[in-house]
């Protein structure tokens, strides 16, 4: 499906088919790649389903599709810049097509990187489904922390758990995890449990 779902994507804007599945395979190369166990397919698969729940409210879907391809497409557990370089590498590649929203796809891209509440409308979405994992079961959210850790594996226990508290601790602190009514009253109350939960086996 997700494969479909690209290609679909991107042949509406062009027409060399060559070009288009050169594009999926980058995109499928890197979010298999042996360091991804959890910013992977399945990541993006479980995007796609939590937006066909809110299609009807995305003012420009096409936009806010393309930016879940390629909002992980660079990723590097030392780096902190991997939503800027997704975003370069996304117009590099798809300003060779008829797509024009570009400047607004990479806006939401690197809007990913702080999770702040956006002006823009969409955004507030692309967000929300970024982070629905959150809100999942307890049996989810357990697997998904193993993963993060097993990205992480290059940074010893002493220098991980600081960290992740630290970011636990900021979502915490928000007002509402989710930026939108439909999140919010999906997933807010299980993810604060999940979060509330995690950070006291940290501590």
């Amino acid at each position: 499906m997700i494969k479909e779902t690209f290609l679909t994507l991107i042949s509406t804007y062009s027409s060399d088919e060559n070009y288009n599945l050169d594009c999926w395979l980058e995109i499928e190369k890197n979010y298999t790649s042996k360091s991804r166990h959890y910013h992977n397919l399945d990541h993006l698969e479980n995007m796609l389903t939590e937006l066909e729940a809110v299609k009807s409210e995305i003012k420009n879907l096409d936009t806010l599709v393309f930016a879940i391809f390629y909002h992980d497409i660079v990723y590097k557990a030392t780096k902190s810049d991997n939503e800027h370089q997704s975003a370069l590498l996304f117009q590099k590649r798809i300003t060779k097509t008829s797509f024009t929203h570009i400047r607004e796809c990479m806006f939401q891209i690197e809007a990913t990187k702080k999770h702040e509440l956006s002006a823009c409308h969409d955004t507030n979405f692309l967000l929300d489904v970024d982070l629905s994992i959150l809100g999942k079961s307890k049996d989810v959210y357990t697997a998904y922390c193993k993963n993060i850790r097993k990205e992480y594996k290059i940074y010893p226990d002493i220098m991980y758990r600081p960290g992740r508290k630290k970011v636990l601790e900021s979502l915490l602190a928000l007002k509402s995890i989710y930026k939108t009514k439909f999140f919010i009253e999906k997933y807010e109350p299980q993810a604060r449990e999940n979060l509330r939960l995690e950070l006291q086996q940290l501590n």
